[in-house]
C-alpha cells in the first residue's frame, strides 16, 4: 500500500496546489505523511455527514473540493462543526486532502467533467492559463453540442444529466432560442460574464448567479443563462477524480480502493414554486 505522502503526489501533480487562487486554501489539511492508505473517498463537501461516510467506510484518505478552513482558524474545538470534522478525522485516522481552484484550471478539471456530464464536446478553456502553452488550461470550458438544442431542451438535458437538487435548473433567456455553443463553469459563475461575451456562445450554464449580474448580462445581449445548483455543478468532478486516482493506483501497483460519494450535500433540500410562476 502507499503511503498518504505518495497519494498526495500523484494528486498535486493532477492539480498543482501553485495554479490555485491566491485567496484559496488548498492542500492537507489533516493526515500523517507516513500512514498507508488503501481507500479513498471522494466528495465535494467536507462537511459531518460526508467525514461519518468516511469513516463507515473505513477509507484513510477524503479528497473535497471545497475547503474545510477557507479563511482561516484559530481553533479546532470540537464545540464548533468544523471542529468536529477536524477531530473526527484525527480520531479515525483518516487524512483530508482539498483540491479547489487548481482543481478548476487542471486539464482535465472541474468544468471538463461538467462538460462530459452535459454530453458537450470541449472546444477550450472559456479562460486561458496564460502560463499553459498549450491552451488548455484554465478555467470555464468553451464548449459545443452534437446537435443544436432549444434552450428549453437544453435545460432539460442539464436537469436529467446533472445531480438531482430541489433548485433544478433556473432559466433566463428565450426557451425558444437555438443553442449551439455553451459556455461552462462549475461552481460559481457570475465572475465571467464578460469572458463569457467575449467568447460569443449562445448561452451560459453555471452556478450561483446572483440577480444584478444576470439581469445586467440579459441586457447586454440574448445570451441565454442556465443556473444550476453549485453542489451539482461540481460533483462531476469527483468521479472525474476518482478515475484518474484509479489510473494511477493501476499504474503503480497501489491498489487503491477508490470511491465517490453520492451523498447529496446542497444546503437547499426543498423546493416550493409559486402558483403560476412559469415552468
Amino acid at each position: 500500500m502507499p503511503r498518504l505522502s505518495e497519494v498526495i503526489a500523484a494528486l498535486d501533480a493532477l492539480w498543482p496546489p501553485a495554479s490555485a487562487e491566491d485567496w484559496d486554501a488548498v492542500g492537507t489539511v489533516c493526515g500523517d505523511p507516513d500512514q498507508e492508505v488503501s481507500r479513498v473517498l471522494f466528495a465535494v463537501d467536507p462537511v459531518q455527514e460526508i467525514v461519518d461516510e468516511a469513516v463507515k467506510l473505513d477509507a484513510d484518505l477524503l479528497v473535497t473540493h471545497h475547503p474545510l478552513y477557507l479563511r482561516g482558524t484559530t481553533t479546532v474545538a470540537a464545540s464548533n462543526f468544523k471542529g468536529r470534522v477536524v477531530h473526527t478525522l484525527i480520531k479515525n485516522d483518516i487524512a483530508l486532502h482539498v483540491a479547489h481552484t487548481n482543481a478548476d484550471r487542471a486539464d482535465p478539471g472541474v468544468s471538463d467533467a461538467l462538460a462530459g456530464a452535459l454530453d458537450l464536446r470541449v472546444v477550450g478553456p472559456l479562460v486561458p492559463d496564460p502560463t499553459d502553452a498549450d491552451g488548455r488550461r484554465g478555467l470555464g470550458r468553451v464548449c459545443e453540442l452534437d446537435h443544436p438544442l432549444t434552450v428549453r431542451e437544453f435545460a432539460a438535458r442539464a436537469a436529467e444529466r446533472l445531480p438531482a437538487t430541489a433548485q433544478g435548473i433556473r432559466v433566463a433567456g428565450d426557451p425558444e432560442a437555438l443553442v449551439r455553443t455553451v459556455a461552462v463553469s462549475g461552481g460559481s459563475g457570475d465572475s465571467l460574464f464578460a469572458d463569457v461575451r467575449a467568447a460569443g456562445v449562445d448561452a451560459f450554464l453555471t452556478a450561483d448567479l446572483r440577480h444584478h449580474p444576470a439581469s445586467e448580462a440579459r441586457a447586454h445581449s440574448p445570451l441565454a443563462l442556465l443556473d444550476a445548483a453549485h453542489w451539482a455543478t461540481e460533483w462531476p468532478w469527483c468521479e472525474l477524480a476518482a478515475a484518474q486516482l484509479d489510473e494511477i493506483s493501476d499504474r503503480h501497483g497501489w491498489d487503491l480502493r477508490v470511491h465517490v460519494s453520492k451523498t447529496v450535500t446542497d444546503p437547499w433540500n426543498s423546493h416550493s414554486p409559486s402558483p403560476g410562476a412559469p415552468n
